[in-house]
């Protein structure tokens, strides 16, 4: 297909890779390194005298208990339901975007793997991480501006690998040359980038990308804008902000 078309700017820039492994064995050498000097500095102190086993006796807390949270209020009811439900809706106008990612709007661990540019190892990190399901819808706006918006759940059975997870799309995005950033309001750390150069790792001079990255609970939010022209600050803060609404 000659260069130029829109099918060339239909898909969203492949994620670039994890650094969960390297968070991981850096954080390892560092509680090594600090029992270590903690077991040389408590070795040089004379011992302290041990506090009386005698406690005041605590208040007992009296009242009725809290009522339990609505399902409007409790976030684990939305987001053990359809996850599906929670992504935005495409917008009026908007069109398919003439590929197909998951099927029904679904995504498993295989299909999320296959979107980073080295699968698997992206697959091995997504099982540590305790990848539990994905949500994915996409569409087209215009002749040459396509998105993608990508909900992945987590289990989080033994930590918190939903901000590992971010954390490490933050630091890919920003590795990218010209590229502008702003914090997502009311995401706590939440990010959007710009990049203002063309994607030239795919081999187009023509496409231009957008993406943001948050995370709520145990859901992990990812969006990707392409476009044949630069992509304005404000589309991609839009769906962003109103995606984080959703969660």
């Amino acid at each position: 297909m000659p260069e130029g078309t829109t099918e060339e700017v239909s898909r969203p820039p492949r994620r670039r890779g994890r650094t969960t492994l390297l968070i991981a064995v850096a954080a390892v050498l560092g509680v090594v390194a600090g029992t270590c000097m903690g077991f040389v500095v408590q070795a040089n102190r004379a011992p302290d005298k041990l506090p009386s086993l005698s406690q005041a006796t605590l208040t007992q807390a009296k009242g009725p208990a809290p009522d339990p949270l609505s399902a409007a209020e409790d976030r684990r009811v939305k987001t053990d339901g359809d996850l599906r439900k929670l992504l935005l809706k495409r917008p009026s106008g908007a069109r398919d975007a003439g590929y197909e990612v998951g099927v029904d709007g679904w995504m498993d661990l295989a299909e999320d793997a296959e979107t980073f540019d080295k699968p698997a190892g992206a697959f091995s990190d997504l099982v540590a991480s305790e990848f539990r399901r994905a949500a994915v819808a996409n569409w087209r706006e215009g002749s040459s501006l396509y998105v993608e918006i990508r909900l992945v759940q987590f289990r989080q059975e033994d930590e918190l690998t939903v901000s590992s997870d971010s954390e490490d799309a933050y630091y890919w995005a920003e590795k990218e040359s010209h590229t502008d950033s702003w914090p997502i309001p009311g995401t706590g750390d939440g990010m959007a980038y710009v990049h203002n150069s063309p994607d030239t790792k795919a081999g187009y001079t023509d496409v231009y990308n957008a993406e943001a990255h948050a995370w709520r609970g145990d859901v992990e939010m990812d969006i990707w804008v392409s476009s044949a022209k630069p992509v304005p600050k404000k589309k991609i803060m839009d769906l962003a902000e109103r995606q984080m609404e959703r969660l």
